[in-house]
């Protein structure tokens, strides 16, 4: 890769992990509901997820949709019917109580949810495809290492403005409509993805 274009890879980096996504929408739901501490599997897991999906595009999947566009396409539909899936099931949680307990999601749980989230499909496919144009496994390393440096502030910041929001959710009608927010924002978040 040509020094030039690391200030672009710097930047879609940073454009492409700190704006909203369904990443960071469940990040920023889980440190309002459990706080930092305890989503931090979450956001270490979508920070190693997103970097082996890089890795991986990198190494043959993009060649695989190439010659495969149908496979491509039923990804496409699994990621959103998923994507729907979880937006109702974090606008449907209730507050926190003794029966009813948040669980934030694991460390696996959230690298595996890489692999059926439209947004990282699309920024790993992108990053692959115009800044390893030379296929070598060096800039693949290197672009997988700039999106797990720059996505490490991305999650912490989602995680922490969560984290005060749960500062003005002290009744439980607070929690639900917050909660009902964040599903209604996740499935918005799937409309451009759409088509």
């Amino acid at each position: 890769m040509d020094y030039s274009q690391w200030g672009p890879l710097v930047a879609f980096a940073f454009v492409s992990t700190f704006t909203p996504g369904p990443n960071n929408i469940m990040l920023m739901t889980s440190g309002a509901n459990v706080g930092f501490w305890r989503t931090l599997p979450h956001m270490l897991g979508v920070t190693f997820g997103f970097s082996a999906m890089v890795l991986l595009v990198g190494v043959g999947l993009t060649g695989l949709f190439q010659t495969s566009p149908l496979l491509q396409q039923i990804l496409h539909v699994v990621c959103l019917a998923y994507l729907v899936y979880l937006a109702i099931q974090i606008a449907l949680s209730k507050p926190a109580n003794p029966e009813h307990q948040y669980k934030p999601m694991s460390f696996l749980a959230a690298a595996m949810f890489q692999w059926v989230n439209p947004k990282g499909w699309s920024m790993a496919l992108t990053a692959v495809s115009v800044y390893n144009q030379s296929a070598s496994w060096l800039q693949l390393l290197l672009i997988a290492l700039v999106f797990a440096i720059v996505n490490i502030p991305s999650v912490s910041i989602w995680t922490a403005a969560g984290k005060q929001l749960s500062h003005w959710m002290t009744h439980p009608k607070y929690v639900r409509w917050f909660n009902g927010a964040m599903g209604g924002l996740l499935l918005l978040s799937t409309v451009p993805m759409i088509g």
